[in-house]
């Protein structure tokens, strides 16, 4: 027997540390790397939004109103045409479709100084006349680098008052004199029109304000603490097209959406790095594609929250999990799980994320463990390995983001129901459910990629 012993103790002792080396270095290699401040890097996948814009023309004619007021015409050289000439706008611009054009009315209040007679021996006289009427042009509209353009025609002008002067106490009419002069600066002032509506109807601020507004992170969940983000990168517009009271364009927008769990993040919207390009045709469809991003930290908190106050019973041993720690090493999530009672450790899983379409959540596929406690090679651990009890330990360890995937949706339908972001835009539209796609793993963060599908429309009518 003592024979036995003394050949056999070696061969126990060899063994128990072996295994103990071999454990060792399984739970050093699982054992987080060392963090670092680099960015979060992962695979984007780009949304595309359909944005339908109406423009009323009653907006246009607003802000037309607003850029050409008092004097807008002024030429003070008599000697060239023989005629001095100051036009000053003196009431509203009024805009209505025409055929498919948009005229303008405007009434305007001419002052004009002429010269009449002849050279000859000095026989020449000036008279000045203050004349009232109306103009009307017909312009083609087109939008280009999304500055709404018209090419603009005086198709009539009229008098309130017949033009005359007091010649030798009689009045004279002088409308024929007048009005062949007028129509020397006909080209000018359709031009200055032209000039006005350019300067007036630059939609691209605009369009830069309402990203910047939308790009805002904004909290879709208070109890998860979960943020939604979208991060412009190209947008699209057709050409301009009158229709009746409005002009329609549409307008698509290539973005990426995230939604981020933690703190708040920061707004990254840079107005520069945005590109506009112009073309023929947009999708009709909205496509989403979230990034539903949960850190680490986060997934901890809340699978520990499905251990809170819960008791593991097998027979007379139990355990109790005090907590998780998550993180990311060779493509597998790790979950080291603090324990008290039967066992006093630690145990560390290791699998794969995945997604329960049914039930909406993060779980973990292909799980292996491994022990670390003193207790390591007795039939106290065995127990634990072998049993049930690291079963329902491996069921809880998974997370719900059907909540989030709610709360998301709950929180944007509100920006697609007559959402404001600045006076006088109005964006509306539906959306469907949420759809999830994948999953991936980076040093930083669990993401799952969800999609969805709908409809947007903007209007803009009572900008400042």
């Amino acid at each position: 027997m003592k024979s036995f012993l003394k050949s056999t103790f070696p061969l126990v002792v060899i063994s128990i540390l072996y295994t103990s080396c071999s454990t060792t270095q399984k739970i050093e290699a699982l054992k987080p790397l060392p963090s670092d401040d680099a960015p979060m890097v992962y695979n984007t996948k780009t949304s595309f939004v359909n944005m339908p814009l109406q423009i009323t023309l009653k907006e246009i004619e607003n802000q037309l109103n607003k850029t050409l007021s008092g004097e807008i015409y002024n030429d003070s050289d008599l000697e060239d045409d023989k005629t001095e000439m100051k036009i000053t706008k003196t009431g509203p611009i009024r805009l209505v479709e025409k055929n498919g054009k948009i005229e303008t009315i405007l009434p305007l209040k001419i002052w004009s100084k002429f010269k009449y007679g002849t050279d000859f021996m000095g026989l020449n006289d000036t008279r000045e006349v203050n004349l009232n009427g109306t103009f009307t042009l017909l312009s083609d509209v087109k939008l280009s680098n999304w500055k709404m353009s018209t090419t603009s025609k005086i198709e009539d002008f009229y008098w309130v008052e017949s033009p005359s002067i007091l010649v030798a106490g009689r009045n004279v009419p002088i409308t024929y004199i007048i009005n062949p002069t007028l129509s020397i600066f006909k080209s000018k002032i359709a031009k200055k029109i032209d000039e006005a509506i350019v300067n007036s109807c630059d939609f691209k601020p605009y369009v830069l304000d309402v990203l910047e507004k939308m790009s805002t992170p904004f909290l879709t969940s208070e109890q998860y603490q979960t943020w939604f983000k979208l991060i412009p990168i190209e947008v699209y517009v057709t050409d301009a097209v009158l229709d009746k009271t409005q002009i329609n364009m549409d307008l698509g927008l290539k973005c990426s959406m995230q939604t981020m769990v933690g703190l708040k993040p920061k707004n990254s919207f840079d107005k520069n790095a945005v590109q506009f390009k112009a073309v023929s045709k947009i999708p009709e469809k909205l496509t989403a594609n979230v990034a539903a991003i949960s850190t680490y930290e986060s997934a901890s908190q809340l699978i520990s929250s499905n251990f809170q106050g819960k008791e593991f019973v097998s027979g007379s041993r139990k355990i109790v999990v005090q907590k998780v720690g998550l993180w990311q090493r060779d493509g597998k999530i790790i979950i080291a799980l603090d324990m008290t009672g039967s066992i006093n450790g630690t145990i560390y899983l290791s699998g794969i994320p995945n997604y329960n379409a049914v039930t909406k959540e993060i779980y973990f596929d292909q799980m292996d463990y491994v022990l670390d406690t003193k207790g390591l090679l007795t039939r106290t651990a065995n127990w634990l390995l072998q049993g049930v009890i690291l079963r329902k330990i491996q069921e809880t360890c998974r997370y719900s983001i059907k909540q989030n995937l709610d709360e998301g949706k709950k929180s944007l339908l509100p920006y697609l129901n007559n959402f404001s972001p600045m006076k006088g835009v109005y964006v509306n539209g539906t959306m469907s459910d949420f759809e999830f796609e994948k999953v991936e793993v980076t040093n930083k963060a669990i993401i799952a990629f969800i999609t969805t599908t709908g409809k947007m429309s903007v209007r803009i009518d009572g900008m400042d």
